[in-house]
């Protein structure tokens, strides 16, 4: 799983032209699976198989076993909030945590769902009831405009194959226009140790999220691609970064949560809180931070 955010370009004229190009969506029968598809679905089964085998993608949101304090919650969000996982070198997105400047959504955030041909109809279905179910509690929890729209989208997630997502260029560069051909290539190139990614862009330095893409394998398990969807659209809202001090959450690289948990809700919710404004450093964020994070482990409001 992989996060970046990426700088603005100028729009195109008129607004339209940024429109990524739709993927083929049967309403019957799926496209026929490629070798290379199905080798892949195998792949990504023994790894779900494994993980679940090592006690890991829990689902059940932490328990008595993760406690944290206010303190920790604080540095959690600053880690993850104030921090990208990705940065931005000539070549395009590179492995390297930077601090950066806060960044979320002013604008309602539409979600557009994107399937290939190779998804079948009811697969697609249920992906679209998971979403939407998702999107609605993000929006419940964030207090912030959130939802399923195929009529004018700025957030589109892509569920594709092996091959369709090797043929994402034009969509990606049309949905971002500031992409490299580099950070294209981390899509159409991706290794099938990245699970699923998604890009951000924010419009200059003001830490104004105005457009995002996520890509999930369509290959993989229900479980797996459950987890996917929770992580990209989470870390699409703002919270771009990992930290392999945050428990329970679904932003660590340790795969131990598969779903959203108690601590990752708090994390959103503070990210949303109108205090919080785009742009902010973590000096600045730093005393509200900690104010909101009090707040919620010990005062029982947000």
């Amino acid at each position: 799983m992989a996060a970046a955010c990426v700088p603005t370009a100028p729009p195109s004229p008129g607004g339209r032209g940024n429109m990524p190009v739709p993927l083929p969506t049967p309403l019957t029968e799926a496209a026929p699976e490629s070798a290379k598809s199905a080798a892949a679905r195998v792949y990504y089964a023994q790894v779900q198989q494994a993980l679940l085998q090592q006690g890991l993608l829990r689902t059940d949101g932490g328990g008595q076993d993760t406690p944290y304090t206010d303190r920790i919650l604080a540095e959690n969000f600053l880690k993850i909030a104030l921090f990208d996982e990705y940065s931005r070198s000539a070549g395009g997105f590179v492995q390297k945590e930077a601090a950066s400047s806060l960044r979320k959504w002013t604008g309602p955030v539409r979600v557009g769902l994107r399937f290939g041909a190779s998804v079948p109809a009811e697969r697609q279905a249920t992906d679209r009831a998971r979403v939407g179910s998702y999107l609605a509690r993000l929006s419940q929890i964030t207090g912030h405009p959130i939802s399923l729209s195929d009529a004018s989208p700025n957030f589109w997630v892509y569920v594709v194959s092996e091959d369709e997502r090797e043929a994402m260029g034009p969509a990606l560069r049309a949905a971002l226009p500031g992409l490299s051909p580099q950070d294209v290539a981390g899509v159409t190139q991706m290794p099938r140790t990245t699970y699923c990614l998604v890009y951000a862009l924010s419009s200059g330095n003001s830490g104004h999220y105005t457009k995002a893409v996520a890509v999930v394998r369509a290959e993989h398990p229900d479980l797996l691609r459950q987890s996917c969807f929770h992580e990209e659209i989470a870390q699409g809202l703002g919270l771009a970064n990992d930290s392999p001090r945050a428990r329970p959450s679904i932003f660590n690289d340790d795969e131990e949560f598969a779903l959203l948990t108690r601590m990752d809700e708090q994390l959103l919710r503070i990210l949303y809180n109108p205090g919080l404004r785009p742009g902010m450093t973590i000096e600045e964020a730093r005393p509200i931070v900690q104010r909101l994070a009090e707040q919620m482990v010990y005062g029982g409001s947000s």
